[in-house]
């Protein structure tokens, strides 16, 4: 079952940041490759929605509606709803998971 992938705002400008950061600390070809792995990933998700894992955080919530993928270090949270796959966030799973995932999916 195919089903159709898009990004919220804030997860298009988690792209564009993690892109902005590696290009400034690395290199523009180093940021154009995690781009492309993490554009793959995503679209990946359309042909495989339901592959992710529940993530731990919202798991000890009690919440399993969103899952989780990774192209390490980054952790891509999304939702299925009927035919459509949103993608929330796109973080590295360096930073602080529970405050980002609480502040974006539970409006804490």
């Amino acid at each position: 079952m195919a089903c159709e992938v898009a990004l919220t705002r804030d997860a298009e400008r988690d792209l564009e940041d993690s892109y902005r950061c590696i290009a400034e600390h690395d290199s523009p070809a180093s940021a154009d490759h995690v781009l492309e792995r993490l554009l793959q990933t995503i679209d990946g998700l359309g042909s495989g929605p339901d592959r992710g894992s529940l993530p731990k955080e919202l798991r000890s919530l009690g919440i399993s509606e969103y899952r989780l993928v990774l192209f390490k270090p980054y952790r891509l949270i999304y939702r299925v709803h009927a035919q459509r796959v949103v993608v929330y966030v796109i973080a590295d799973s360096r930073r602080d998971m529970q405050s980002l995932l609480a502040r974006r999916l539970l409006g804490a």
